[in-house]
């Protein structure tokens, strides 16, 4: 193909992407409703070893914000194990800011980027350092009516917009397209506040960053594991969230769960990114593992009891890890937010996470996960340095 004929795919391929992220996130989290077992929570006996302390479950509603989500409320716990009082921060403040820089990405890159509502976790940590914060009262992002996120028509309009300047009518683009393009997202989320009073002080996004969350972005790094880079390297994480190209420690397999146990006990949560499309992660029942059998061999007794109490699993290696992902059998769709440690009756550990989709499901929006599952399922984790076990973090050189 010529030039001129893989410009239009690839603009096409990228504006469907976009066109159905938020309806795909909404297929997904239905599909998962049906994914559980009659008696779960009773078939469950939880004893806490690890729950650290964090805000509320809040509801991403009809966006792709996940990843926004799950790192504002990494942000929030950081907070509190800095010794301060936490915000309710805007996560819609940092999506909109991403959604701005991911537009300028889009044009530059002819439209062979991802666009939608999807993002990463580095993507909050990018904003605050550029942005700053602000709490959620200032900012909802509800500037219709709404009551939740409901993000599809401002997505078309958006995806819209940035199909005609990379069409580019002028063969110049004109300053004005990125006003344009802030003034659709504007109208819907509202304009960002240049000054507000948060408890009888004015701030600016920056000096509320910086005097009342009061993190600083560089004492933070985003880790994944794959055999097909150098281990204890950097690398640009290959999934098509990764709009902004940015770069991840690379660990080994067992070094995920092994960085996560060490963070935990030091007091340090940590946000994590996964693919949650598994038949083995019901959200209903509030629990995730990685089955034994294949789902595809189970009779459809196994299948309808696959939630009633502790499973065998099938053990994960590097191999089979690095398998899943180059065969789309991982995808990076949900970001969420570990918080603690726990063991079923059995003494199984299991990692205590805290989602965003409200608190309809067993566990009132949080779910248990096993040290199986985030180790075959992880695309990428982010947290405090500090939590990183010193032999890994004198490898990485951080």
């Amino acid at each position: 193909m010529n030039k001129t004929t893989i410009k239009p795919l690839i603009l096409a391929a990228s504006l469907l992407f976009s066109l159905n992220y938020a309806q795909a996130q909404d297929n997904l989290v239905n599909s998962l409703k049906n994914n559980q077992s009659a008696k779960s929570k009773e078939s469950f006996k939880f004893t806490d070893v690890i729950n650290l302390a964090n805000t509320p479950v809040k509801n991403q509603g009809s966006s792709g914000t996940c990843w926004s989500y799950s790192t504002n409320s990494f942000l929030e716990s950081e907070m509190i194990k800095a010794g301060k009082t936490p915000v309710a921060l805007s996560e819609i403040f940092s999506a909109r800011n991403a959604y701005i820089e991911k537009g300028k990405n889009y044009v530059r890159m002819h439209g062979a980027v991802t666009l939608g509502d999807g993002g990463a976790l580095h993507d909050v940590i990018n904003m605050y350092r550029k942005y700053g914060a602000v709490p959620q009262s200032v900012y909802t992002g509800l500037n219709y009516g709404t009551t939740i996120n409901k993000f599809g028509e401002m997505g078309e309009l958006m995806s819209g917009i940035l199909a005609g300047v990379v069409k580019d009518a002028n063969k110049t683009l004109t300053p004005n397209w990125q006003k344009a393009y802030a003034a659709v997202i504007d109208a819907y989320l509202g304009e960002v506040p240049k000054n507000f009073d948060y408890n009888g002080k004015k701030y600016t996004p920056m000096s509320f960053a910086k005097e009342v969350v009061g993190i600083n972005p560089d004492d933070y790094v985003e880790l994944s594991s794959f055999n097909d880079y150098p281990y204890y390297s950097k690398f640009t994480l290959l999934v098509p969230d990764n709009w902004s190209f940015d770069q991840v420690y690379n660990v080994k397999v067992n070094e995920i769960t092994d960085i996560i146990d060490h963070a935990l006990k030091k007091g340090y949560t940590v946000a994590w990114a996964t693919d949650v499309s598994e038949k083995g992660f019901s959200y209903k029942n509030g629990v995730a593992y990685v089955p034994e059998k294949a789902y595809e061999a189970m009779t459809a007794e196994e299948k309808s009891t696959m939630f009633d109490g502790p499973k065998p699993e099938m053990e994960i290696n590097e191999t089979n890890r690095q398998q899943a992902f180059d065969n789309y059998q991982t995808t990076d769709d949900h970001g969420m937010h570990i918080i603690g440690l726990t063991k079923d009756q059995n003494g199984k550990e299991y990692y205590i996470v805290k989602n965003s989709w409200g608190v309809t499901n067993d566990y009132k929006g949080y779910l248990y996960v096993t040290k199986n599952y985030v180790k075959y399922k992880t695309t990428a984790f982010l947290l405090n340095k500090a939590g990183i076990p010193a032999d890994v973090r004198k490898k990485i050189g951080v």
